[in-house]
């Protein structure tokens, strides 16, 4: 191949403009606008493929209202009086700042739809609360907020399941149902190595709340709490679909902020819009970058030529799920999971479907593994970011992050080995995979 072949001119200057800083949306933009002039193709399409995949996608208006959600909850109380729950319930046991992180982690279940964006705001709150007093070392808290963070998109409600639903046609609601059991098999392993940690290096322990508190406590935080539960009953009962499940999330969040709490006035809920529509043009913008990119690998016959060439190896699933974790490990420590899943999934979805894999199985597996990568030394983009925001030098906190990363690769042979504990409570609900 050389460069006049338009696909590898493509690649190359999408690689070429994504190294030099351009964003990646737009850099697969300008890259499969080349690619159509190279291929004397109509370069209108590439702006008739970006309108198609932003405007004509109603499952796509999920992942701006689930953003304004979180933004809401953010601004007013709910996320205070979750972490004070929380507290409540494990802050009394040698390690329990540190178990408070992974439960704050596991109850807001990334409603900010990014790994990244969790670590940066509330992992910044709870890094601060654990190194106050020198209780805990900044690398220990900065690792202990990064593998967090990683679990919280595995849970419902998640944006990253929601694009996945996207490009592989799986259902949200069981896709929302299967990442259940695995999020809570994450944080107890978590949480078991958080234990054993505190024996060894004697933890300190917090203040333990007392009993007759607990009501009250458990009351003030009941809204936020219920915030989950109410999305699963209307998706599983047929009562809103998954977009209307967004909108009622971000209503829901509004009410109890503005109405319930009354600490979200006018400012607080502009600023809130605001910062939701900041985040939600960025991810926008990559979505729509990789829509355009997959119609260039779409036209170049990629899914199926890949599919075909995979099945030549007479691959069983299982050795094809241990091929996708590893290359989704190795890519999940150079790029962002939303990338991964729009761009590297959609070509992996036709091989599997190929091998009978369970789409719904499949698609916890891949988001797992493209979290994890994340943290994975040593390009994670996740310990870039805790270290910048703790200040702890990189290599102390790899060497507090490997444990956790023991644990959590042990949690996702599990996952990927054994169906039944990601399709158990989707089948509860009627699934048939």
């Amino acid at each position: 191949m050389s460069l006049s072949d338009p696909f590898t001119l493509c690649i190359v200057t999408l690689v070429a403009m994504s190294l030099l800083g351009l964003p990646i949306g737009h850099a697969m933009i300008g890259a499969s606008i080349l690619y159509l002039y190279a291929a004397g193709l109509d370069m209108g399409t590439a702006a008739e493929q970006l309108l198609n995949s932003m405007f004509t996608s109603y499952t796509m208006l999920a992942v701006p209202l689930f953003i304004l959600a979180a933004e809401l909850m953010n601004s007013g109380s709910m996320t205070i009086r979750l972490l004070n729950f929380c507290n409540a319930l494990v802050g009394r046991f040698r390690g329990g700042l540190a178990q408070v992180n992974i439960l704050q982690s596991l109850i807001f279940a990334g409603m900010s739809g990014s790994a990244i964006a969790d670590a940066a705001g509330m992992g910044k709150m709870m890094q601060k609360m654990m190194t106050e007093n020198n209780k805990y070392t900044p690398s220990f808290a900065a690792s202990l907020t990064a593998v967090s963070a990683v679990m919280a998109p595995i849970l419902p409600p998640s944006i990253p399941l929601v694009i996945y639903s996207l490009v592989s046609n799986a259902s949200i609601g069981f896709l929302f149902l299967a990442g259940i059991l695995p999020g809570l098999l994450i944080a107890l392993s978590q949480m078991v190595i958080v234990a054993w940690s505190a024996r060894r290096q004697n933890f300190p322990t917090e203040a333990p709340v007392p009993v007759r508190k607990l009501p009250g406590i458990t009351m003030r935080a009941l809204p936020a709490l219920m915030l989950p539960v109410v999305l699963l009953v209307g998706l599983r009962g047929g009562v809103m679909t998954p977009t209307e499940a967004a909108a009622v999330a971000a209503g829901y969040a509004l009410v109890v902020s503005a109405i319930i709490h009354r600490d979200v006035g006018l400012r607080e809920f502009f600023a809130s819009l605001l910062s939701a529509g900041r985040m939600t043009a960025s991810v926008g913008m990559l979505i729509a970058g990789a829509m355009v990119f997959n119609y260039v690998v779409t036209v170049e016959n990629i899914p199926a030529s890949l599919s075909a060439f995979l099945l030549s190896f007479e691959l069983t699933p299982l050795t094809f799920l241990l091929l996708v974790n590893l290359v989704l490990l190795l890519l999940g420590c150079l790029l962002e999971g939303t990338t991964i899943i729009l761009v590297i999934v959609p070509v992996l979805v036709p091989t599997a479907q190929a091998l009978g894999i369970d789409m719904v199985h499949f698609g916890i597996v891949v988001v797992f593994n493209v979290m994890l990568g994340l943290i994975t030394p040593p390009y994670g983009l996740l310990l870039f970011v805790v270290a910048r925001v703790s200040g702890a030098p990189l290599r102390d906190i790899v060497r507090d992050t490997m444990p956790f990363l023991m644990g959590m690769f042990v949690a996702l042979a599990i996952i990927t080995f054994i169906p039944s504990v990601v399709l158990f409570v989707p089948r509860l609900f009627g699934y048939s995979g």
